[in-house]
């Protein structure tokens, strides 16, 4: 059985039976019907499906938002925020869909007509995360439907109350029985899904288990998707305004308790705002409330994972041990839940684990730099790929800096933020494939040429 923790109490909220090998079976079977008959259908109707689950999570926002925060332990108002900033997902894919997989004629004359056509790739396998559940999850299996496939959409062991609410909004929706289906469990019933006839597997998590998954499918050419971590950097130019950006990147390290791929996991400042900038970003850390999760003043909630508490305190006793000084004073409360209030660290460099291996809890440290080229170096020492920021008043300087991000997402000005229109992608260690944007769409369907001679 799966027991289903609350983070903040450390109370049962109930157990959930995995499912095994024959119901796996069921699942899939009744995937691959459904899908055929699916993908006969007009992209018209299935905008319409999608368009009335849009409707139905709107109307249930708040039950919704509550049942996330109850089981990983996301503030409430954030969790909030997460379901309803799902719709403008939903209506980017709603807009682009049609224009992005119309048929393309490139050639026509008089004897020869050469045109491009989109099809989906068939019963797909959505390994979603628990940190963002609707977001991530939505990535996916919004543009999967929308493109004529079906899912079998497995959530993290920690968001599979949240998986079962997905799958009985789709119901209220109207979506064929089939299509969307929740396979219930943990890496074991993930291992067994990837042995299914699937026609594709998107994934989202840790690079480790990413590995696992690309090693799994390799020998069978389907298409896939790994979303994985990142050690995201931003660097503190001397023109900024300090208080302004310290509050920006406190949010950045911060939010939903760190527990972010794109969370911001390092800093680098000149050293000219240095102490300035320290001063006020160690401020604003420690008026950030930590507490339940279901109280709306609360910023940090209690770590999903009662394991990261250790990980995050080797973290820095051994960045302690190296000569780093704790500059906020946090770690793991007393009493029930699995509290981790903000740990940040000065006098730091990359012979320490902080700055090199993906934390995904709220400690951060700060290292001074002398300039940009410093900056630069320090910024690119690390085998993740997902993204960097830079702050500046000067666009020119941010554009060269920037344009030497090995990354597949730079910010100017900002950090740890998404839009549906630009591609998330990763880049090394961070991952593989897209989604978002159009070319998100253009991942969930494969193309076929066609060579029409007129005789």
């Amino acid at each position: 059985m799966i027991d289903v923790i609350n983070p903040a109490t450390e109370e049962l909220i109930t157990s959930l039976l995995p499912d095994n090998e024959d119901e796996l079976s069921r699942k899939f079977s009744l995937a691959q019907d459904a899908q055929k008959e699916w993908a006969s259908t007009s992209l018209k109707e299935r905008k319409a499906v999608i368009a009335r689950f849009d409707k139905v999570l709107s109307k249930h926002k708040q039950d919704c938002a509550r049942t996330l925060t109850k089981e990983m332990g996301k503030p409430i108002t954030q969790a909030l925020h997460e379901v309803e900033g799902t719709s403008t997902r939903i209506s980017f894919f709603l807009e682009h869909m049609e224009k992005t997989l119309q048929d393309e004629t490139v050639l026509k004359s008089a004897s020869m007509v050469e045109k491009i056509t989109y099809e989906p790739l068939g019963v797909i396998a959505n390994i979603s995360a628990w940190n963002y559940p609707y977001f991530v999850g939505s990535n996916v299996f919004i543009p999967a439907l929308l493109t004529g496939n079906a899912v079998l959409y497995k959530p993290s062991e920690f968001a599979s109350l949240t998986g079962g609410k997905i799958a009985q909004l789709f119901e209220e929706a109207g979506l064929p029985v089939g299509l969307f289906q929740v396979v219930i469990g943990g890496g074991n019933t993930g291992s067994m899904l990837l042995e299914k006839p699937l026609n594709g597997v998107f994934f989202t998590g840790s690079v480790g288990t990413g590995r696992k998954i690309s090693a799994a499918v390799a020998s069978r050419f389907i298409r896939v998707g790994l979303e994985l971590g990142g050690k995201d950097p931003a660097y503190v130019c001397d023109d900024v305004d300090v208080g302004t950006v310290a509050e920006n990147l406190v949010d950045g390290a911060f939010y939903n308790a760190g527990q972010s791929c794109c969370s911001v996991e390092r800093i680098y400042i000149h050293e000219k705002v240095f102490n300035n900038f320290t001063e006020a970003f160690c401020e604003k850390t420690k008026k950030l409330v930590v507490g339940d999760p279901l109280r709306e003043e609360t910023y940090i909630g209690p770590l999903a994972r009662k394991t990261q508490i250790n990980f995050l305190n080797d973290q820095v006793a051994d960045a302690q041990g190296k000569g780093a000084l704790i500059l906020v004073t946090g770690g793991a409360k007393e009493g029930k839940g699995w509290y981790y209030r903000p740990v940040v660290l000065g006098n730091v460099d990359h012979s320490m684990k902080v700055m090199r291996e993906e934390s995904f809890g709220p400690i951060i440290g700060l290292m001074r730099v002398k300039n940009d080229s410093e900056a630069v170096k320090l910024m690119q020492d690390t085998t993740y790929g997902l993204t960097a920021s830079v702050y500046t008043k000067d666009g020119d300087r941010a554009s060269e800096i920037l344009g030497d991000m090995n990354t597949g997402t730079v910010y100017w000005n900002c950090c740890d933020r998404v839009s549906p229109a630009l591609p998330w992608t990763g880049r090394r260690d961070s991952g593989l494939g897209s989604t978002l944007s159009k070319i998100g769409i253009l991942s969930f369907v494969q193309p076929k040429a066609w060579h029409m001679r007129k005789t």
